[in-house]
């Protein structure tokens, strides 16, 4: 795993090479190699073995995922804060499965890091939310669900969300 500078540096490189080309007369080398530059950007802005996790996420393989996030050894080195707040939210859910007091150690850092997407600040605020009402804290979890569901726009935690309200009642 490199750390996140490193790839900037890669890029510097590379595109210093492309220059080179430039002026050397090679056009064609040139233009490939300054193409080729967005590829350590991009991984710099999105982290390939995070992006690799989601692919196994998204296809229910949790051990698939794990094993990429595994590679991820220093993540506040290797990651950059938007990156290392999706770290996180992924080993969260990892957790969650079988250790809830871990799992929320990881949901807290990932909403404080920052999270993109709101539809992911409201998992991770649900599941913050379930995990308050397993602790009888029925006014954090009903400000989370409240929170929740207002960045949910979609509509697509709504069932959840009624059900665990539904659940709250009873506490």
């Amino acid at each position: 795993m490199f750390h996140k500078n490193i790839k900037l540096i890669i890029a510097g490189l590379i595109t210093i090479t492309g220059i080179w080309q430039f002026t050397e007369g090679n056009i064609g080398n040139g233009i490939f190699l300054l193409l080729l530059t967005a590829i350590p950007i991009f991984i710099y802005f999105k982290n390939e073995f995070i992006l690799l996790a989601f692919l196994k996420l998204r296809k229910q393989d949790f051990p698939g995922a794990q094993k990429w996030l595994s590679y991820i050894k220093n993540p506040e080195t290797a990651l950059i804060q938007k990156q290392q707040g999706y770290f996180n939210y992924l080993q969260g859910i990892m957790v969650s499965q079988t250790n809830i007091n871990q799992a929320e150690k990881y949901f807290k850092k990932a909403i404080e890091l920052g999270l993109s997407m709101d539809m992911d600040l409201a998992v991770a605020k649900l599941n913050l939310a379930g995990v308050a009402m397993s602790r009888r804290r029925k006014l954090e979890a009903t400000t989370l669900l409240n929170e929740a569901k207002r960045l949910d726009k979609q509509g697509m935690l709504k069932e959840q969300i009624t059900m665990m309200k539904d659940q709250m009642k009873k506490i």
